[in-house]
């Protein structure tokens, strides 16, 4: 084959793939759409994804399923989104260990999160709650603190499994106390809340929604939010600057991200519906009274956010000596 052939076979080529790709945005989406998250069901993603959900749906007049894949701390369904079709059909809302986190902990994952995936927007900002069992007698972060260093190694904590945000928080908060208390990883907030409700650990920092209607009831007890500011849904519980750790500032958050190769324009089309979505008043509003905030952005966006979370607790991971076995 000549130069001039293979020129014009290459150039029929990327026209016909662009003609290809146009077609196929013009027509998306023309069925059920997935949303994938990595945590059981009934815990803060499940309940995210489902309000996402169903406000994307009535945009784009298609279905959007809610595919709960929990498991190995969110990484199956990470690897799941990862070979799933490049077409849009499959978003993920991806937590902050996926997002930030887990580059600091594990040398070793079955997926590049910068070559197998695009980003989208972010979605969800949730401010960290410590809470502990009525039965212990404490009141305030303060003297959760000294009852811990009066009896080192004999409270114990519970997560949502090593490496995510709550843990990290929880770390965060001992590092800056000087206790030493231990740590059992769930598979989720479901089954961490369900322990601390049964008095089988004794506290734990999680996302506010799944602890707010228990320490509203009483049945457990809100000692500070690791945030810069109070929730309106718990407007009596200090900030952890105002209890006296400065330094504690955690807030779980969620981005929406698709495997890499998806069309460009299809992209768009579903950046810009899924930013209606989270701008939707509804939408906040359904958020807002769990104690959680609905956000966009640009792709660009939340790229850059996912770089500074990284860095940040990169030196947190450092201090308190956490790291995964790769998997």
């Amino acid at each position: 084959m000549s130069r001039l052939h293979a020129l014009v076979f290459a150039l029929c080529a990327s026209f016909a793939a662009a003609s290809a790709s146009a077609q196929t945005a013009a027509t998306y989406p023309n069925k059920p759409l997935r949303l994938v998250h990595g945590f059981p069901a009934g815990g803060p993603a499940d309940f995210f994804s489902r309000i996402i959900a169903q406000k994307l749906g009535e945009i784009v007049r298609q279905q959007v399923i809610v595919d709960s894949r929990p498991g190995a701390g969110s990484i199956i369904a990470t690897e799941h989104v990862a070979r799933a079709p490049a077409d849009g059909y499959t978003a993920y809302l991806a937590s902050s260990a996926i997002l930030a986190l887990y580059a600091n902990l594990y040398t070793k994952l079955p997926y590049d999160l910068n070559r197998d995936f695009a980003p989208v927007t972010l979605a969800v900002a949730v401010p960290e709650l410590l809470v502990v069992h009525p039965s212990l007698p404490t009141k305030t972060a303060k003297e959760f603190v000294a009852l811990a260093k009066a009896n080192p190694k004999q409270l114990i904590y519970g997560s949502t499994g090593n490496g995510n945000m709550p843990h990290l928080a929880m770390e965060s908060f001992r590092i800056a106390a000087g206790i030493s208390i231990l740590h059992v990883p769930y598979k989720g907030a479901a089954p961490a809340v369900a322990d601390l409700l049964g008095g089988h650990v004794h506290a734990t920092i999680l996302d506010i929604p799944v602890l707010l209607p228990h320490a509203k009831a009483g049945k457990l007890r809100a000692l500070a939010l690791a945030t810069a500011r109070r929730s309106p849904s718990l407007p009596d519980v200090p900030t952890m600057t105002e209890a006296g750790f400065p330094t504690v500032s955690a807030d779980n958050w969620y981005g929406i991200i698709v495997a890499a190769a998806t069309p460009k324009d299809v992209l768009a089309k579903l950046h810009a519906a899924l930013v209606s979505a989270l701008q939707a008043p509804e939408t906040k509003q359904k958020m807002e009274a769990q104690g959680a905030n609905a956000l966009s952005s640009s792709p660009r966006e939340l790229a850059e956010y996912m770089r500074k979370e990284t860095a940040k607790w990169g030196k947190i991971i450092k201090t308190a000596g956490i790291k995964l076995d790769g998997q």
